[in-house]
């Protein structure tokens, strides 16, 4: 018994570990299935990108039924199987608790995501006058700050000159205040997880993300500095950050929005990163965002993070609408019937009345209307958890076993299309 115990050890010890990636050019591959990573290492050969190969978020663990270490294993796997000896990162992604740091800190993971949305007030954008006085002040009784008269020493009246950038200042309490409500209690959470990090990392190092890229409205250039100098002045390291750009980055599909007014404000917001870390800017909801590509690499540079996840899966599915097709049908049949419930967690702008019945297609036209047109491509991109975890065949087959068995089947197809979709986004980025 000790013999294989002792066995069992050293093979664990000879996985390959992630490493911390520092300010070189990222980007995050999710992977729902435990079995992207071998078509995720060919794409991430056709640039110079710094992979995150192991990348899943608490929620998607949840939705999927899957732990920490069966997310980190599998990567692990498939980079052993392909031969990857470059370097890798392991993103703890969208943490919003202590537990969700020991979890996935106990599995060896080392990048973490904090994610302090619940603690962004939205509605600051509304207040004026009297009531915005007194929404401040409550921040600085929750403990955010010592007082509103520290706040307004620090960065009332105070000049930043980001390089590339116009100056920027706090020179009206209503700016700063408007700052401190929306996100002084996210920034005050953030601290609080990036020292329970540091704590459950001290021996071998993390690196932080922290992402207010889930707000109602887009992170302005002052909200930027203000959260940039703050998390500086708190000591809190981020390796990047994550805003809420302008246009729309919806799930699953192209970026919606002035491309020209996209690449000014980006070029801002650059600045700010250089001026505050530096640090990277993190592109969250990357996936399939072709046309924003080339004006991420050409102006982030280095500064640059994109984080995908729901495009692996949907790639995955091109293999079963190929390979499977019945199975197909019947997947798309079930996602279309719990589209209206999965959909609410979800910037969204796809409808059920945007996309025909699947049996009325022939299986060509079938994989282009749910996997090439925006309205389908969301519609099985929201309904994953449900089809993984509940969605079942006519014959009582849980989906996801005929899914994994397909895939097992056609390792060479699942690695081909993956290669070719995530390909797309690196030669893209690399272009830039």
């Amino acid at each position: 018994m000790a013999l294989n115990m002792e066995t069992k050890s050293n093979r664990t010890e000879q996985l390959p570990r992630p490493s911390l990636l520092g300010l070189a050019p990222s980007f995050g591959f999710g992977d729902r299935l435990g079995l992207a990573t071998p078509g995720h290492i060919a794409a991430c050969r056709k640039g110079n990108f710094q992979p995150i190969f192991a990348q899943q978020s608490v929620r998607e663990m949840t939705r999927t039924q899957r732990t920490p270490e069966e997310v980190m294993s599998a990567a692990q796997r498939g980079i052993q199987e392909e031969g990857w000896t470059g370097n890798w990162g392991a993103d703890a992604d969208h943490l919003k608790t202590r537990e969700d740091v020991e979890k996935l800190a106990a599995a060896g993971f080392t990048f973490f995501t904090i994610d302090p949305s619940a603690f962004v007030q939205n509605q600051a954008d509304e207040l004026t006058g009297s009531k915005l006085q007194m929404a401040a002040e409550d921040v600085v009784r929750s403990g955010a700050f010592e007082s509103l008269h520290e706040v307004e020493g620090t960065y009332l009246n105070k000049a930043h000159h980001p390089p590339a950038g116009d100056k920027i200042a706090f020179t009206e309490k209503e700016t700063l205040y408007r700052a401190v409500v929306k996100y002084g209690k996210a920034i005050a959470h953030a601290h609080k997880m990036a020292e329970w990090i540091g704590q459950r990392t001290k021996d071998r190092g993390a690196e932080i993300e922290v992402s207010v890229d889930e707000t109602d409205t887009p992170t302005s250039l002052a909200e930027h500095l203000f959260i940039g100098l703050e998390l500086k002045r708190r000591e809190v390291k981020a390796v990047s950050i994550a805003p809420r750009f302008i246009g729309e980055f919806e799930k699953g599909i192209d970026y919606r929005g002035d491309l020209k007014a996209y690449e000014a404000s980006l070029r801002r917001h650059v600045g700010v990163a250089q001026y505050c870390g530096p640090y990277k800017l993190s592109v969250h909801s990357g996936s399939d965002k072709f046309s924003l590509y080339p004006i991420l690499g050409r102006v982030c540079g280095n500064l640059l993070h994109v984080k995908t996840a729901g495009t692996s899966y949907l790639e995955a599915l091109r293999v079963i609408a190929r390979k499977a097709p019945d199975l197909f049908i019947e997947i798309i049949a079930y996602a279309l019937g719990r589209f209206e419930a999965d959909r609410a967690t979800y910037h969204i702008s796809a409808r059920l009345a945007d996309v025909p019945k699947p049996v009325s297609l022939s299986p060509t036209k079938r994989e282009d209307v749910f996997l090439n047109q925006d309205a389908g491509r969301q519609i099985l991109h929201v309904t994953f958890g449900s089809v993984l975890v509940l969605g079942k065949s006519a014959k009582g087959r849980p989906f996801k076993d005929g899914i994994m068995e397909t895939l097992r089947n056609n390792e060479g197809l699942h690695k081909e299309v993956l290669a070719a979709h995530l390909g797309r986004h690196i030669m893209l980025l690399n272009a830039g």
